[in-house]
C-alpha cells in the first residue's frame, strides 16, 4: 500500500480516512516489530564478537607483554609492585587472596550444591525420635541443608566469580597500560597520586562504588533469584527445608503455554487473566485521560467562575491517601455496605458488587468507574497545563476557516495533546497493567473464579494480584508466581518498545515545534 500525500488524504471520506489509518497502523506495526527482533539479534551478535575480542585482547597482552605483565596473570598485581605502584598491587593481591580463600572454604561447596539444590548429598542429618504406643520408636530425619540458602549463596558465589574475573582482567589491563607508559619515557602514578585521583578526576567512581554495590545486591540479585525460582519446583510442598526443591527446566512455562492434561486450567486461566488485564489497562488509562481532559477544558473555558475553587476541590480529593480512600470505598460497596443499605431503604434490590459469581462484570465495571474518580484530578492538572500552552492562533485560524467546536477538538486539541502527553500515556498504560492497589484494595480480585493448582483467582484479578495470591497464599506457589512475574515483564517491555516507536512525539518531533 502506497502512502498518500496530505492532499490525497484530505480528499478521502470519513470512513476511508479511518480505514486508511487502520491499514497504515498495521503496515507500520509489523516492520516495527521486525526491527525490534532484528535489533535484539544484532545486540546478541555484537555481544558475541565483543566476547571474542575480549579473549583476543587477553592473548595479545600476554603475548606482547614483558615477564612482569605475564606473571601478573597468576599473581595479581605483581607487575604493579615491580613498577612502584604498590597500592594497586596490594588491592589486586588482597582481592585474589580473598577470592581463593572464599572459594576453597565456602564457594566451592555452594557452587557444587547449586546444581543440585534438591539433592541431599553429603549433608548433616539428625533424627527426631518419637515413641508411638503400639508401634514403637519412630525416627523423623531432619536435614541441615536449605535449598533457599543454597540458591541464594550459589548466586552470590557466581556473582563473586564474575567480579573476580573482571578484577583479574582489570589487573592485566593495568599492567599493559603501565608498561606502555614506561616505554614512552613517562612515569606511572605513585600510590599517593592514586589516592589523590580518587577525590579528583576519579571522584565519580568513588561516589558510585557504594550505590552500584547496593543496586547489585538489593536489586539485580533479587531479580536474578526470582528468575531462577521460575525454573524450580519451589512451592509449599517443596519449601526447601523439609522438602528440597530442584531444577525442573521449562516445565513451569509449559504449564502456561500448553493445554496438555494437568495444565489446561493453568493456561486457560492465564489467558483469561491476561485478557482482562489488557482490557483494564486500556479503559483505566483512556477513560481517565479523556475525562480528565474534558474536566480541564470545562474549568479553563472562558466565562466559568470560581476556577480556583473547582481546581482546589479536585486536588483535595486526590490529597487523601489512596490506601485509605480505596478501603473506605470498598466497604461502601460491600454486600452489607452503605450503598446496599441505601438500596434497601429505597426498596431497591441489593447488588453484590464484589461477590456476584453469576455476573462478574459488575465488579469489573465498578473498579473501572471508581478508578475514574481516582484518576481524573491528576489528569486534570496535567492536561490543564498542556491546554493552556496550545497556541491560540490555531483556534482562531480554524474558526476563520469555519471549523465548529467539535472539529477544533478533533483536529487541534486532541492531536496536540497526544503529541505532548504520548509518553505519559504509555507509562500510564504500563503502570495500569501492574496497578495492584486499586484492584486488591477494592475487590480483592473477586468474585472468585476458579482454583488453579490450589491458588484462587478472581474475575477482577490482574496478573500482578494473581501473582501476589500465588506467593502469599497458603500454597506458597513461588515457582508459578515467578513465571507470572517474568511474563509480566516480557509483556510490558514488548508493548512499551513497540508503542514508543509508534508515538508521534517520537516519530514526528517537528510537527508541533
Amino acid at each position: 500500500m502506497t502512502r498518500l500525500t496530505d492532499l490525497e488524504y484530505l480528499q478521502l471520506g470519513r470512513f476511508k480516512k479511518f480505514w486508511y489509518k487502520f491499514r497504515m497502523f498495521w503496515i507500520v506495526l509489523f516492520p516495527t516489530i521486525g526491527r525490534f527482533f532484528v535489533n535484539i539479534w544484532k545486540k546478541i551478535t555484537r555481544g558475541f564478537w565483543k566476547v571474542i575480542d575480549w579473549f583476543k585482547s587477553i592473548y595479545t597482552i600476554f603475548a606482547k607483554g614483558d615477564w612482569k605483565t605475564r606473571l601478573s596473570y597468576v599473581i595479581w598485581g605483581f607487575g604493579s609492585y615491580c613498577r612502584g605502584q604498590w597500592l594497586r598491587g596490594l588491592l589486586f593481591t588482597l582481592f585474589e587472596v580473598l577470592f581463593i580463600v572464599y572459594m576453597v572454604l565456602w564457594g566451592g561447596m555452594w557452587l557444587r550444591k547449586l546444581f543440585y539444590p534438591g539433592h541431599i548429598g553429603e549433608v548433616e542429618v539428625y533424627y527426631i525420635k518419637k515413641v508411638i504406643p503400639g508401634i514403637g520408636e519412630q525416627k523423623t530425619p531432619v536435614y541441615t541443608d536449605d535449598s533457599v540458602q543454597i540458591l541464594l549463596m550459589g548466586l552470590l558465589t557466581l556473582s563473586f566469580i564474575i567480579a573476580a574475573i573482571y578484577t583479574w582482567y582489570v589487573n592485566i589491563k593495568q599492567q599493559k597500560i603501565a608498561e606502555e607508559i614506561l616505554a614512552s619515557g613517562k612515569k606511572v602514578k605513585s600510590a599517593k597520586q592514586d589516592l589523590k585521583s580518587l577525590v579528583d578526576e576519579q571522584f565519580h567512581k568513588t561516589l558510585l562504588a557504594l550505590p552500584v554495590t547496593g543496586i547489585m545486591l538489593f536489586t539485580v540479585l533479587p531479580i536474578v533469584y526470582m528468575i531462577c525460582v521460575a525454573f524450580t519446583n519451589y512451592d509449599v510442598h517443596h519449601d526447601g527445608r523439609t522438602a528440597f526443591f530442584s531444577w525442573v527446566g521449562f516445565e513451569n512455562f509449559g504449564a502456561i503455554f500448553t493445554s496438555n492434561t494437568g495444565s489446561a486450567s493453568m493456561s486457560a486461566t492465564f489467558g483469561a487473566v491476561l485478557l482482562w488485564t489488557l482490557i483494564w489497562a486500556f479503559f483505566a488509562t483512556f477513560s481517565n485521560y479523556f475525562l480528565g481532559m474534558l474536566v480541564a477544558m470545562m474549568i479553563n473555558k472562558k466565562g466559568i467562575k470560581l476556577k480556583k475553587l473547582w481546581r482546589g476541590v479536585l486536588v483535595l480529593s486526590s490529597a487523601v491517601p489512596q490506601f485509605i480512600s480505596l478501603l473506605y470505598i470498598s466497604n461502601m460497596f460491600a454486600d452489607s455496605g452503605l450503598i446496599n443499605g441505601l438500596f434497601t431503604r429505597l426498596g431497591w434490590p441489593t447488588v453484590k458488587f464484589w461477590t456476584d459469581t453469576q455476573n462478574p462484570n459488575i465488579a469489573r465495571v465498578t473498579v473501572i468507574i471508581i478508578n475514574i474518580w481516582i484518576g481524573i484530578p491528576y489528569l486534570m492538572l496535567i492536561t490543564s497545563g498542556v491546554l493552556m500552552n496550545i497556541p491560540a492562533d490555531l483556534y482562531e485560524s480554524a474558526r476563520i476557516d469555519g471549523a465548529n467546536p467539535w472539529q477544533q477538538l478533533v483536529k487541534i486539541t486532541v492531536p496536540y495533546m497526544f503529541f505532548v502527553t504520548g509518553p505519559y500515556l504509555l507509562t500510564s498504560f504500563t503502570g495500569n497493567l501492574n496497578n495492584f492497589n486499586v484492584i486488591y484494595l477494592l475487590s480483592g480480585g473477586g468474585p472468585d473464579n476458579t482454583t488453579v493448582a490450589g491458588t484462587k483467582v478472581g474475575h477482577s484479578d490482574l496478573l500482578i494480584t494473581w501473582l501476589f495470591k500465588m506467593a502469599i497464599g497458603q500454597e506458597n506457589d513461588y515457582k508459578n508466581a515467578s513465571v507470572i512475574g517474568i511474563m509480566i515483564f516480557v509483556i510490558v517491555a514488548f508493548l512499551s518498545l513497540v508503542v514508543y516507536n509508534l508515538l508521534p512525539s517520537n516519530k514526528n518531533e517537528e510537527d508541533f515545534s
